[in-house]
């Protein structure tokens, strides 16, 4: 019997790399093109954008929600949106029928995302997390995101990613500011 633990930071640690190593495989056995860029340790879209030099709306902004269906159902969902636009809670609680939608407590976002908040792929690799895009996020030529590291992004085609995520294809972000 083995009396081996893992202190939570090493876990933390571990689950970031192990996402980032899931991710790249993922593109690689699938063939996908794609780029990394390196830039300095930054998860808030609007200052990550500026340093790769990306528009916002190019951006996937990737948000845990918690879904109540009823009493009894909670379901998780990864809202992945445009980076100049907001999630319409009210989309998705209208394409549930929910009682309520919110967003996730960061515990629970960092545990199903298995990335820490600013990190957070538009890609689920937890059966309890489904994907939904919005339209505008998959038309992109050129999508980017964190690549489950504060230091490292990713930039692939909207289709490429809708191909390779799957998600459920729904308008669930708020109309831009103007």
């Amino acid at each position: 019997m083995s009396h081996h633990t893992t202190h939570r930071d090493d876990a933390t640690t571990h689950d970031t790399h192990d996402t980032y190593d899931r991710l790249i495989a993922l593109l690689d056995t699938a063939a996908v093109p794609y780029e990394l860029l390196d830039h300095a340790p930054e998860g808030v879209t609007e200052t990550v954008c500026a340093l790769r030099g990306n528009a916002l709306s190019e951006a996937a902004k990737c948000i845990v929600l918690r879904v109540k269906v009823d009493r009894r159902t909670t379901r998780n969902v990864l809202a992945v949106v445009p980076g100049d636009r907001r999630v319409d809670l009210d989309a998705v609680k209208a394409l549930y029928s929910a009682r309520y939608a919110g967003f996730s407590d960061a515990a629970t976002a960092e545990r199903l995302a298995r990335s820490v908040p600013g990190t957070v792929l538009p890609f689920s690799f937890d059966p309890d997390l489904e994907v939904v895009a919005d339209p505008d996020v998959v038309t992109q030529p050129r999508l980017y995101f964190n690549a489950a590291r504060l230091d490292r992004s990713l930039v692939m085609s909207g289709a490429d990613y809708a191909r390779l995520a799957t998600p459920r294809i729904e308008r669930i972000a708020s109309p831009a500011a103007t």
